[in-house]
């Protein structure tokens, strides 16, 4: 097979459909602009909910009175517990110190004697930092001897994993939708390429030219259509993430930066849709004019 004459090929498409490969660019184009804000809109609100999770921890209060021995076999023990990254150690002093900063005021001058318990605080490893997890270290934690109580932030846990879930698969679901538009797109114009040149294709079949050989200029061509589109999206999301963003909020300037990685990502995203799409035209409008 002639490389050369699968580029000529290819390119001749644009000048025989410009119109139609000019629609199917920007559609590309748009379609991988909107899955980039969804994207961007994902990945950002699941380092929001993730920054909320690493603060999120159990505190366990500890009967009294109660040993330095026992309060050292408890922490070995909650140590070994799945899930459990960290415990620390809070005496009654430093629960003291730590109700003064959080209220402004010193727990003496309010009572004659420190009523706040000692506790373990303990942190969770990031794969266990969801509600269920933290429920059953809860109810693993509430039955141990020397333990007189157990408190989280449990409706905060729950509320994340429902908001994830729901976002997670609002934007798998505009993700789908939004890629099949765009191949259906990318599919009619390449279809049109093929009618104009049905009658080079059957004598191509005629003189014995293999499928492969008369279907990659129109594959190319719909890849070459979608990484266009690709590259265009790209630069418009990194205009507007890297410079627009930073210019309207610059308190967001820092946290909106995303990696190389996710412009190239939409690059190929192009280039995925465009193949898929005149994949779909080419197999089945080909095989269409084979039968008649």
């Amino acid at each position: 097979m002639s490389l050369s004459y699968t580029l000529r090929e290819s390119f001749s498409g644009f000048k025989r459909t410009r119109l139609s490969s000019t629609i199917s660019i920007i559609t590309i184009c748009l379609s991988l602009l909107l899955l980039g804000v969804f994207a961007v809109i994902t990945v950002h609100a699941s380092r929001f909910i993730e920054s909320i999770r690493n603060k999120v921890e159990l505190e366990a209060f500890l009967q009294e009175p109660i040993t330095a021995e026992e309060i050292s076999d408890l922490a070995r023990t909650i140590t070994t517990f799945a899930g459990v990254e960290k415990v620390v150690f809070i005496s009654k002093e430093e629960a003291a110190q730590v109700f003064k900063q959080e209220f402004g005021e010193d727990i003496y001058t309010v009572l004659d004697f420190n009523p706040l318990p000692p506790s373990f605080k303990i942190s969770l490893r990031p794969e266990f930092r969801t509600a269920n997890s933290a429920r059953g270290l809860y109810e693993q934690l509430k039955v141990m001897k020397g333990i007189e109580s157990v408190v989280y932030r449990r409706a905060l846990l729950e509320l994340m994993d429902q908001r994830t879930t729901v976002v997670n698969r609002v934007t798998l679901g505009l993700g789908i939708l939004i890629s099949l538009s765009a191949i259906l797109l990318v599919s009619n114009t390449i279809r049109l390429a093929i009618y104009a040149k049905r009658r080079l294709i059957r004598t191509m079949e005629l003189v014995g030219a293999t499928s492969t050989f008369i279907r990659l200029p129109f594959l190319l061509e719909g890849t070459v259509q979608g990484i266009i589109g690709g590259i265009i999206a790209a630069g418009i999301l990194y205009g507007v993430i890297e410079y627009a963003i930073r210019w309207i909020a610059p308190e967001l300037g820092e946290s909106a930066v995303m990696t190389p990685g996710f412009y190239g990502l939409v690059i190929a995203a192009g280039g995925a849709l465009g193949m898929v799409g005149s994949a779909i035209s080419v197999i089945r409008f080909i095989r269409r004019e084979n039968a008649h």
